[in-house]
Formats: C-alpha cells, structure tokens, sequence
C-alpha cells in the first residue's frame, strides 16, 4: 500500500514506543517522515529499522516540549523535503502517582512533554504546511480522559487537556484545510508502559478490555495512519477511541 506516497510527515516520539511504530508505518507507505525525539540512540534505531524497510527518515534530536527546537526541526525537514502535510504529536512522559506524592517536577515535566508540545506540533503544522492544501495533525488523549482512575490526575489533567485542545485547534485549523484529530489508545504494551505496569497491571487491563486482549503499537499506528491518509479527508474535531472497547463499557 502506498497511499501515502511523497507525503512529509513529522513525528513526536518517535523513538520508541507507537511514535516509532506510527513512523515505520507510514515510511512503509511511502511517506517521508521526520522524527523528532530527545533520545537519540532510539531515534537510532527507529531509523535503522525503517531502513531495512527500504525507507529513509529524518532525524532530529530536540526536545520537542521546546517551541524554538520543534519549529526548527520542522523547518528543515521542510527544507529538506518540502512542505508538511502531517504532523504527529506522539510524545509523552508518564508518572502514576497518589495525589499526596504529586509535586512540582512532576506537573511540569508532564505538562511540557505532552501537552506543550501539542500546542507547539500545531504551530509547527501551521508554518510548515501550504496554505492552501493543509494537511493532518494527529494527537493522542487517553482513556483517563474520559473515565476516573486512582494515581492519575496529572495525567488526567494532561490527555483531558489534549482532547479538549483537539476539538479546540480543529475549528481554529478548519480554514487552513488542517484536520485535527485525536487517538485514544487502550492499555497499549509499548516499551515505556511496561516500565511502569507489572504483569499482575497488564492482566488486570486485559480482563477489563473487552475484546480480551491489550493493545501492540502497530493496532495504533494503523489509527494514525489512516487519520493522515485522504480516506479520513472529512474527518476532523474526532478522537478515535482504538481500546478494544474500554470505554465502552464493562462486560
């Protein structure tokens, strides 16, 4: 499949986790991707996988909750490629915790990474892209953002944030041709994940999804790709629950 052949699309995240496996799929459908990350040995390999997929990235090692590092970033690959046609902001940090425990660094750090960054991926679309063609942005809330859990309110506070700033860029973005859509992935095994999830954690998310599994990378990379793809070019102000039916409902 080639539906995205000669697209320039920017990735957050991208080393690791469904940032990469959103970048490989789209390069394998011939996309031309940028990635941007602050862990450069993932980028590394990101790149080296996408190679021996017969593509080639672009990488950029930035810290992307920086405004002036992700416009730049964005601004080469468009000099390098051309304009913009999607930017995919995938990058987060997470931290579970009780709410007495919850302090500064963790409020910032969480803020800056998933939600500034957002606001900066849309500024980056909005310089980068032709004016008159416009293209995608793809952003990602969560379940919590729809249902309560205990140890998680900054990170509720952050993907509610996402969802809402969705709905609020796609109506900004709408005469510029840009659509602006959300993913929300279920209880999804990415590297990061299983850092802070146990497997007691991951059979817990298992019985209360559902379709009776969890999430790999690749189920929400074919979300993203497709939101990008001229298939969704009517779709915009959507977030797209791809959870196995979590947040359907129990079962």
């Amino acid at each position: 499949m080639t539906e995205l052949a000669g697209r320039v699309i920017l990735v957050t995240g991208a080393a690791g986790g469904i940032g990469r496996a959103s970048a490989l799929l789209m390069a394998r459908r011939g996309a031309i991707v940028g990635m941007a990350d602050l862990d450069a040995h993932g980028l590394a390999e990101t790149a080296q996988l996408m190679a021996a997929d017969g593509a080639q990235g672009h990488t950029f090692t930035v810290d992307v909750s920086r405004r002036d590092t992700l416009l730049d970033a964005a601004a080469e690959l468009r000099a390098r490629c051309g304009p913009l046609d999607a930017v995919v902001a995938s990058a987060m940090w997470i931290r579970y915790e009780p709410l007495e425990e919850v302090r500064d660094e963790t409020v910032d750090r969480m803020m800056a990474i998933g939600l500034k960054s957002v606001l900066w991926a849309a500024q980056a679309a909005q310089q980068g892209m032709d004016p008159q063609r416009g293209g995608a942005i793809v952003t990602f809330a969560s379940p919590v953002a729809d249902r309560g859990h205990r140890g998680t309110s900054v990170y509720t506070a952050v993907k509610g944030g996402v969802a809402a700033l969705t709905r609020a860029l796609a109506i900004e973005l709408a005469a510029r041709q840009i659509r602006v859509n959300a993913v929300t992935p279920g209880a999804t095994q990415t590297p990061g994940a299983r850092k802070i999830v146990d497997d007691a954690g991951w059979e817990v998310r298992r019985k209360a999804t559902p379709l009776g599994r969890v999430g790999q990378p690749e189920d929400i990379a074919e979300a993203v790709a497709f939101l990008v793809s001229p298939r969704a070019s009517y779709i915009t102000g959507e977030i797209l629950h791809v959870d196995g039916g979590l947040t359907a409902g129990a079962f």
